[in-house]
């Protein structure tokens, strides 16, 4: 059971990451922004095994490291 709750979070994380960033009027900064809370989601999930709390920091901490990326 516990894999198939990991399974899920890592396809939901990637799935708003893929539809996320697909929205055109985004600038530069909202778009590294949100891809980074995506990655940073999965990232978290992953290395937790599917923790909520890992989860949901894993994306604020790549939000932060998204939104300071420069282009």
């Amino acid at each position: 059971m516990k894999s198939t709750h990991k399974s899920v979070v890592v396809c939901l994380a990637a799935l708003v990451t893929v539809l996320s960033s697909g929205c055109a009027n985004l600038s530069t900064h909202d778009r590294n922004t949100i891809t980074g809370a995506g990655v940073g989601a999965v990232a978290g999930a992953v290395l937790t095994g599917g923790s909520s709390v890992g989860t949901v920091g894993g994306a604020a901490i790549g939000g932060y490291i998204g939104s300071q990326v420069r282009r």
